[in-house]
């Protein structure tokens, strides 16, 4: 087994992030470092997210109109990127554009650096 191939089995499957966030954000609920509404939000738009990339695969399948890419960043950037990511990987949907990637995984980081900030910024102890 060569040195690539023994790195690749070190990597963490990617598909267990969105589920793994979201695990997190019960336990912030738990704790009351966020309100349970936001939990909630988040499983809508990550239903919600989960559609749009199906809705846009099966147009790109049939060659009909598409969503736009704005739209599924948006999505994500909105909360619904475990939805995203579990899409990508299940429909095998826009997760091997390098370039929507980049934007996709810019828009995980800065909404997950807004619920950090938003459960330990008003932290009191």
């Amino acid at each position: 087994m060569g040195y690539l191939e023994t790195r690749e089995h070190q990597k963490p499957p990617s598909y267990l992030w969105g589920p793994s966030f979201m695990l997190l954000l019960v336990a912030l609920a738990g704790l009351d470092l966020i309100p349970v509404p936001l939990l909630c939000a988040y499983l809508l738009t990550s239903l919600a997210a989960f559609l749009l990339y199906a809705f846009d695969k099966s147009a790109a399948v049939r060659g009909a109109r598409r969503i736009s890419e704005r739209t599924l960043h948006l999505a994500g950037l909105c909360g619904g990127w475990p939805g995203a990511l579990l899409a990508q990987r299940a429909l095998h949907h826009k997760s091997q554009k390098r370039s929507f990637q980049l934007v996709f995984r810019f828009t995980v980081l800065v909404n997950s650096a807004a619920v950090a900030l938003y459960a330990f910024g008003r932290w009191d102890g």
